[in-house]
């Protein structure tokens, strides 16, 4: 059966993608200002149910950091009714089918390179910078967050120095430990034997990180840990118990126009969001998978409709999950299942060992996560590229640091395009040579590229402007398959006027 087929690969990448998960989950529903267990329904949703719609091999769905602000405000906009805001998250899944079947995912494709490569490095230094206070024990804030700026009115740079302020030696210790487990894991232990391959380091790190907590707690080792540096779920002590966590959307607001604009915004921006994600994972995938975007659109979609219908947040691709998902070996979709599973069986069955897990063990796994996102060599490989890879590259690095993730992407996005308008202007003509004719006036023989747009005007003004007076200029558009109105208005009255520099002007194949 092809759901099992890499499943040496991918159950062990299922775990450690499920251990990552939790605890953004939970984050994630802290700075949304929505129930815990809401965040718990939508990474069940993302990794079951978008997990069998969707087609990306690599990509885990569950609710992402950058709709925390959107969630918080929509929530608040309809009078802190969660209900109310479920109606949303359904009618915005309802939306993000329609897009898929309109075929929009081909958006996806305009994303220039530099930048979907600036974001994942951007995510790295981010997740990285994010999880230091967590490794070193101040856990004040969401472990998910994204934002530069935290509602207690830190950055992320403030907090790690405030971090430092209040470092708990306990999780200190777990973290290195941890830390050194993963490297030896990574760089040595996985060479010496398959049995390394198959048990990831994480997983190891996770059930060390319960022993620590455990012997912390006995005595056995003279640290200790609060309540704030472990994991934290909702704990069910029953079938009943836990069926009473789902909460259901009230759609007698469904005429209420505030809902339908929070309901559009939601959509547009889990849409780009995932989309972003797909580009990007594909593009670390080893084996260079495609994943088709309408489809993905419609997953998404059947993703949100039913995590509004039982009390989820709203769910897009996420970029941390994904990664560690392709980092520690996940080979097929069936990762992703799988994670939603353990997601589900977690929260029913064990939330009470859960709960022992440090969160200084996690964040040494996203640290390695980040680390392997924003390696050195990487800002190296797009210098060697040149600036017009290089600029928009650092561009949406350091955007998605000082800002966000979707503030930042976009920065990059506006100088990648400024680059590609640039490059647009130097390069909609050449001159081909410059000869004398039998009379011995110079020729001019200036060739236009196939497509020249209304922004290459200054740059072919400027070239007609230079050709001195009693010559004669040969205005080529045999490649040209369309000129822009604005250029062939230039072209025209280049020719009227130039009769007054005694300028003699031919045009080939040019079609007004």
């Amino acid at each position: 059966m092809s759901f099992f087929k890499h499943i040496k690969n991918d159950l062990p990448a299922s775990i450690v993608v499920f251990f990552v998960a939790l605890p953004l989950c939970l984050g994630i529903a802290l700075a949304s200002g929505a129930p815990l267990f809401s965040g718990i329904i939508a990474g069940i949703v993302g990794g079951i149910v978008v997990g069998f719609a969707s087609a990306s091999p690599l990509g885990v769905s569950g609710p992402a950091a950058g709709l925390a602000v959107i969630v918080l405000t929509a929530i608040n906009s309809l009078g802190g009714s969660y209900p109310a805001f479920l109606t949303a998250v359904v009618l915005a899944g309802v939306i993000q089918l329609l897009l898929g079947f309109a075929k929009a995912g081909f958006i996806a494709y305009f994303f220039p390179s530099s930048v979907i490569k600036g974001m994942l490095t951007g995510i790295g230094l981010l997740i990285i910078l994010k999880q230091i206070p967590h490794a070193i024990g101040w856990d004040k804030d969401a472990i998910g967050d994204d934002a530069f700026l935290q509602a207690d009115g830190q950055n992320t740079f403030s907090e790690i120095s405030k971090a430092f302020e209040f470092m708990t030696p306990g999780a200190v210790f777990i973290a290195i430990i941890s830390l050194l487990i993963l490297i030896l894991w990574d760089t040595v232990l996985t060479k010496k034997h398959k049995i390394f391959q198959l048990i990831q380091g994480p997983i190891v790190v996770v059930v060390l990180g319960i022993f620590m907590n455990l012997a912390y707690a006995k005595g056995i080792l003279p640290y200790s840990l609060n309540e704030n540096q472990i994991v934290s779920i909702p704990a069910p002590n029953s079938i009943q118990s836990f069926l009473g966590q789902f909460t259901f959307p009230d759609f007698s607001v469904i005429t209420n126009m505030d809902v339908w604009k929070i309901a559009i915004i939601m959509a547009i921006v889990a849409s780009l969001e995932t989309l972003l994600c797909v580009e990007a994972t594909d593009k670390l995938d080893p084996d260079k998978r495609i994943t088709p975007t309408n489809r993905e659109l419609k997953a998404q979609g059947l993703g949100n409709i039913v995590s509004g219908l039982i009390g989820g947040l709203p769910v897009t691709q996420v970029i941390v999950r994904s990664s560690a998902n392709l980092n520690f070996g996940g080979k097929s979709k069936t990762s992703a299942i799988l994670h939603g599973v353990f997601l589900l069986l977690s929260a029913v069955f064990i939330a009470g060992l859960l709960n022992l897990i440090p969160l200084a063990s996690l964040a040494a796994i996203l640290l390695m996560v980040g680390y392997k996102l924003a390696k050195p060599s990487l800002f190296q490989q797009i210098y060697k590229l040149g600036w017009e890879q290089f600029i928009p590259f650092m561009a949406t690095i350091i955007a998605i640091i000082a800002t966000d993730l979707l503030k930042g992407i976009t920065v990059g996005i506006l100088v990648g395009i400024f680059y590609t308008l640039r490059h647009s202007y130097r390069n909609s003509h050449y001159v081909k040579d410059i000869v004398s004719d039998e009379n011995g006036k110079s020729v001019h023989h200036l060739v236009l590229a196939q497509e020249v747009s209304f922004f290459n005007k200054a740059s072919l003004l400027n070239t007609l402007d230079a050709i001195p007076a009693n010559s004669k200029v040969i205005i080529d558009c045999t490649n040209s398959k369309s000129i822009a109105h604005d250029v062939i208005e230039i072209i025209n009255d280049y020719e009227f006027n130039a009769r007054t520099k005694n300028i003699v002007v031919e045009k080939i194949n040019f079609k007004p």
